[in-house]
C-alpha cells in the first residue's frame, strides 16, 4: 500500500513536471515572431518624430501690428521685428565702438522717447538714466576692470503707488566682434522695448516700479551690469530681476537659472508664463560651470543678492557670436514667444506682494519642469525629497509583492526567486554599464581616428553612432542570459517581467542616492518610477500579472508619458550641445559629452522598453540588426557627410589675431620684433580641417615650447578664456609687419622706493584701443605687496598666482588708465631687474582698419569657416 502511494506520489509529481515544461514550451511558443521586433523599436522612434519634434519645435502664431486692435494688452511680434531690422543695420556693436556707444544708444533713447509719447502719462511716470559706470570686479582668474560702459536705464512707475521695490528686466545691446547681435542678444533687447511699451500704454497700473536696462557691456564679460548693480542710484530698491538672454537665434526661451532660493519666482512663471519651457536639471548644468557660457545673472545674483528668472532662446546656436547671427536667423515666431512670456511675467512680478520682502520667502530651491510645452510642473525641494523617496520605497515594496506572487503562481520558494531576480539585477546593471560604455567607447574610436564631430551638421548621425549602441549594451547582458541559460522552472513572461523591476530597483537607489546629496535632478527617476509603479500595482490588484504577457500593455502604455518626455529633455539637451561644441575647446574630446548625453537618455526613455526585446523569437537577430545600423551609420559618419561644417548654417570657428610683438629687456634693448597670427582654435579638430586649402599655414607652431620663455607664453591672451589656454594655441609667423591702426602708450611715471627700503612703488599710465591688458609677472625673490586695483589677487594668494592679468576696457570714457604696483624684494635692491610687465592693445572692433596683409589672410579662408580676429600690439618689458 505505502509503496503505492510513493508510486502514485512519483508519478503526480513527474505529471506536474511534465505540466511546466509543456507549458514553459507553449509560452515560448507563444513568443511574438522575430519580424516584429524592428516594428517595435520603430514604433518608439515614430513616437519622438510625430509627438515630440513638432511640439518641442512649436512656436505662437505672431500677432501683428493691424491685429492690435483686436488684442489689445497683447504683445506685437511685428513691432519688435520692425526694431530688430533697425538695430540688425547698425552692424556689429562692440565696446568702445561708434556703434555701440553713440548709434545704439541713440536708437535706444529714440525708442524710449517714442513710447514716452504714446505712453498713458496720467498713469504712468517714465525716467531715463544714461549710466557710464567704472569699476572691477574679479572674473575667473583675472581682475576685469571698466571705464566709463554704458547703459541705458528706464524706469517706469505708477503714480499711484508708492513702492519701493523694484523688478529688474535686463538684457545686454553689445555684441562679439563681427556679428550684429540680432539673436544675442539684440531680439530680447526688442523684445524688452515692446514689453515696456505695452506697460506705459496699459489702462491697469501697477504696484512695484519696473527698471528696464539695457546694459552695453555684457561681451566683455559682464561689466555693464555690475556697474549697475553696484553703483546705479535705482540698483538698492531692485529686488527681483528677470534676465532675457540668446544663445543662439530663435526658438523658444528656456527657462534655465531661478533663485537662488525663492521658490515664488516658480511659482510666478508656473502661473503666468504663456509657453513654459524649463528644467531643474539645465539649472543644475549651468551652474556646475561645464558650459562655455556665462550670463549677467550671476552679477546681479553674486553682487546685488537680487533673486530671479534666467531666460534665453536656445535654438541655431551654430549662428551665436558670428555674422550670420543677423535679423534673417530671427523668426518673427519666436519674437511673440519671447515676448508673450516677459510681458506676463513683467505683470506679474511688477505686482507680486513678495516683491516688498523677497528674504522672507527665501524657503530654498525649487524643483520644476515643463511638459512637453504643454503644461508646467513645480514644487519646493523638500517635497521633492518626500516625492523621490516615498516613491522609491513604494516602488520597492510593489517590486518585492511582485516577486512574491511569482513566486506562489510558480511554486517556488521566495528564496529561490530572490537569487534569479539577483542575477537578473546584476545583469542589467551589467547592461546599464555597457550602455553607457559602448557610446563612449565609440566616441573614443572616433576621436581617436581624428573623426570627432561628425555629427555637428548632420545631427541625426547620433541615432547609429551613440543611441543605437547604448540599447544594444543595455540588453546584451540579459538577452544572452535568456538564450544560453533558459530556466523553465519560472514563466518567461516573469523573466521579463523581472528585468523591468531590476531597471526599477536601480532607479530606485538612484532617485534616493542622488536626492541625498541634495541635487534636484531625480526626478527623472521619480516620474519614471511613478508610472512603472503605478503600472505595477493595477496588474497586481487584477489579474493581469499572472496573465503571460498581458500586463505588458498596461506597463507600455502609461511608460508613453516618461518616454515622450525624457525624448525632449534630452533632445533639447542635444541642441543646445551640438552647436556648443564648435567653442568647446579642442583639450576635450566632445564626443564623450555627446554620447553620454545620448547613453543616459536611452537608460531613461527606454530602461521600461528595451528589455522587452526579449518577448520576441530570436532576440540575437535583433542585436545584430541594431549592430548593423551602428555600422551603417558608422560609414556614413566617416564618408564626407559626416565633415563637419556647413558654410553659412554650422561653420568652423577660428580666432585670431594679427600681432605685432616687442619685447624689450631691462636696459631698453629689443630682444624680439616680429610680426604673426595667434591663433586660439575653438574646437576639437584644431586646425586640421583647413589643410588642403587655400589659407596658408605653412610655420603654424604650438605656443607650449615658448611658455618657458615668454611671458604668457609669448602670446597677448584676450581674456581669461584666452589665457587658460594660451599654451595649447597656435603662433603662425608673418613676413610682413602688422600695421597697428591706432595710437598705444604705455608711460613709466615715477620709480620710488618706500620708507621700509625694501618694498618699490612703480606708477604707471597706459592708453590705447577700447580693450587692454597687463600682464605682471615678479622675477624670483619678488613679491607684489600692494597695487591700485582690487586686492583679491594678492589676497587669495592660494587661488590667484603669477602672471596676473589685469584686463581694461572702456566706453564712452577714454581717459588714460594710471595705476602703481608696490613690489617688495627681501634684497632691498631695486637697480637690478624686478617684474616682466606685458601690455596687449587690442584694436577690437571695425572702427580700426584691418591691413592689406591681414584682409588678404582673412579672404583665403573657406566658406565653412567663420573669422573673428583684430590687429593686436603685444609689448613685453622688464623694469
Amino acid at each position: 500500500m505505502k509503496s503505492r502511494e510513493k508510486n502514485g506520489s512519483a508519478a503526480s509529481n513527474s505529471d506536474v513536471a511534465l505540466v511546466n515544461v509543456l507549458s514553459q514550451q507553449k509560452l515560448r511558443r507563444h513568443r511574438l515572431p522575430w519580424y516584429y521586433a524592428p516594428s517595435f523599436l520603430l514604433l518608439w522612434v515614430a513616437l519622438f518624430y510625430a509627438v515630440v519634434y513638432p511640439l518641442y519645435h512649436r512656436l505662437p502664431d505672431s500677432v501683428l501690428i493691424s491685429h492690435e486692435s483686436s488684442k489689445p494688452g497683447q504683445f506685437v511680434a511685428e513691432r519688435a521685428q520692425r526694431l530688430l531690422y533697425k538695430y540688425d543695420k547698425i552692424g556689429p556693436k562692440v565696446v568702445g565702438s561708434v556703434a555701440n556707444e553713440v548709434t545704439t544708444v541713440a536708437f535706444l533713447e529714440e525708442e524710449v522717447e517714442n513710447i514716452r509719447a504714446a505712453m498713458r502719462s496720467d498713469l504712468y511716470e517714465l525716467q531715463l538714466d544714461v549710466q557710464h559706470p567704472s569699476g572691477a570686479y574679479m572674473h575667473w582668474q583675472m581682475v576685469n576692470m571698466y571705464q566709463g560702459v554704458t547703459n541705458v536705464v528706464v524706469k517706469i512707475s505708477s503714480r499711484s503707488s508708492n513702492s519701493s521695490s523694484y523688478l529688474l528686466v535686463n538684457s545686454h545691446f553689445d555684441s562679439k566682434p563681427s556679428s550684429p547681435g540680432s539673436g544675442d542678444d539684440g531680439t530680447m533687447v526688442v523684445v524688452m522695448l515692446e514689453v515696456l511699451r505695452q506697460v506705459a500704454i496699459s489702462d491697469t497700473p501697477f504696484e512695484h516700479p519696473i527698471v528696464f536696462l539695457f546694459n552695453g557691456a555684457e561681451e566683455n564679460p559682464l561689466e555693464a551690469s555690475h556697474g549697475f548693480i553696484t553703483q546705479h542710484k535705482w540698483a538698492g530698491n531692485c529686488k527681483a530681476l528677470i534676465n532675457l538672454e540668446v544663445a543662439g537665434s530663435g526658438g523658444r526661451d528656456l527657462l534655465f537659472q531661478s533663485g537662488p532660493n525663492n521658490p515664488w519666482l516658480i511659482k510666478y512663471y508656473y502661473q503666468n508664463a504663456k509657453h513654459p519651457f524649463a528644467t531643474t536639471m539645465a539649472e543644475e548644468i549651468f551652474q556646475s560651470g561645464i558650459l562655455p557660457s556665462d550670463t549677467d545673472f550671476r552679477i546681479f545674483r553674486d553682487y546685488g543678492q537680487l533673486p530671479g528668472l534666467d531666460m534665453a532662446q536656445i535654438s541655431n546656436g551654430y549662428v551665436y557670436h558670428t555674422i550670420f547671427d543677423n535679423v534673417q536667423a530671427v523668426p518673427i515666431d519666436s519674437l511673440q514667444s519671447s515676448g508673450d512670456n516677459a510681458l506676463s511675467l513683467v505683470r506679474a512680478f511688477a505686482d507680486a506682494p513678495e516683491m516688498q520682502n523677497p528674504e522672507d520667502h527665501s524657503e530654498g530651491h525649487a524643483v520644476f519642469f515643463d511638459y512637453l510645452g504643454l503644461f508646467f510642473v513645480y514644487y519646493t525641494e523638500n517635497t521633492g525629497i518626500v516625492l523621490n523617496c516615498c516613491i522609491a520605497v513604494a516602488s520597492l515594496v510593489l517590486v518585492v509583492c511582485s516577486l512574491l506572487r511569482m513566486g506562489r503562481e510558480s511554486d517556488v520558494s521566495i528564496g529561490r526567486v530572490s537569487i534569479w531576480f539577483a542575477i537578473i539585477l546584476v545583469l542589467h546593471v551589467l547592461g546599464m554599464i555597457l550602455s553607457l560604455g559602448l557610446p563612449l567607447l565609440m566616441a573614443v574610436l572616433f576621436d581617436a581616428g581624428d573623426r570627432s564631430m561628425t555629427y555637428f551638421s548632420n545631427n541625426w548621425l547620433v541615432i547609429g553612432l551613440f543611441i543605437v549602441p547604448a540599447i544594444i549594451g543595455q540588453i546584451l547582458p540579459l538577452t544572452l542570459y535568456y538564450t544560453l541559460k533558459p530556466n523553465d522552472e519560472i514563466s518567461h513572461p516573469n523573466h521579463i517581467h523581472m528585468s523591468l523591476h531590476a531597471h526599477c530597483v536601480l532607479l530606485s537607489l538612484i532617485a534616493i542616492i542622488l536626492t541625498a546629496i541634495s541635487l534636484r535632478t531625480p526626478y527623472l527617476c521619480m516620474m519614471s518610477l511613478l508610472f512603472y509603479g503605478g503600472a505595477l500595482l493595477i496588474n497586481l490588484l487584477s489579474t493581469l500579472h499572472d496573465r503571460g504577457y498581458y500586463w505588458v500593455v498596461l506597463v507600455q502604455v502609461l511608460q508613453l508619458v516618461p518616454f515622450l518626455y525624457f525624448c525632449y529633455l534630452f533632445y533639447t539637451f542635444l541642441l543646445v550641445f551640438f552647436p556648443m561644441l564648435g567653442r568647446f575647446g579642442h583639450g576635450t574630446n566632445p564626443d564623450l559629452l555627446i554620447a553620454l548625453i545620448c547613453a543616459v537618455g536611452t537608460f531613461f526613455a527606454l530602461g521600461f522598453v528595451a528589455p522587452l526585446i526579449n518577448i520576441f523569437r530570436w532576440p540575437k537577430l535583433a542585436l545584430l540588426g541594431l549592430g548593423v545600423v551602428t555600422f551603417i551609420f558608422s560609414m556614413i559618419a566617416v564618408s564626407e557627410v559626416g565633415f563637419p561644417y556647413r558654410a553659412k548654417t554650422s561653420v568652423m570657428r577660428i580666432h585670431f589675431l594679427h600681432v605685432r610683438r616687442i619685447f624689450y629687456e631691462y636696459d631698453g634693448s629689443v630682444s624680439l620684433s616680429d610680426s604673426g597670427y595667434y591663433f586660439d582654435f575653438q574646437d576639437r579638430r584644431l586646425y586640421y580641417p583647413l589643410e588642403n586649402t587655400s589659407v596658408n599655414l605653412t610655420g603654424l607652431a604650438s605656443t607650449s615650447s615658448e611658455c618657458d620663455k615668454y611671458l604668457m607664453c609669448g602670446v597677448p591672451c584676450f581674456n581669461h578664456r584666452w589665457c587658460k589656454t594660451r599654451a595649447k594655441s597656435h603662433w603662425l609667423p608673418r613676413e610682413q609687419e602688422v600695421a597697428i591702426p591706432g595710437a598705444t602708450s604705455l608711460k613709466l611715471l615715477s620709480k620710488a622706493v618706500l620708507d621700509s627700503g625694501k618694498v618699490a612703488r612703480f606708477e604707471f599710465e597706459i592708453s590705447g584701443p577700447p580693450h587692454m591688458s597687463l600682464y605682471i609677472q615678479p622675477l624670483d625673490g619678488v613679491e607684489v605687496e600692494d597695487w591700485s586695483f582690487i586686492r583679491n589677487m594678492l589676497d587669495e594668494p592660494d587661488t590667484y598666482s603669477p602672471p596676473y592679468q589685469i584686463f581694461f576696457a572702456y566706453g564712452a570714457d577714454n581717459t588714460p588708465l594710471k595705476f602703481h604696483i608696490d613690489f617688495a624684494k627681501s634684497s632691498g635692491d631695486f637697480s637690478t631687474p624686478t617684474f616682466q610687465l606685458g601690455f596687449a592693445a587690442s584694436f577690437v572692433s571695425y572702427d580700426y582698419d584691418r591691413d592689406a596683409a591681414g584682409l588678404k589672410f582673412i579672404s583665403d579662408f573657406p566658406d565653412f569657416a567663420h573669422v573673428m580676429e583684430w590687429p593686436t600690439l603685444y609689448e613685453r618689458y622688464i623694469f
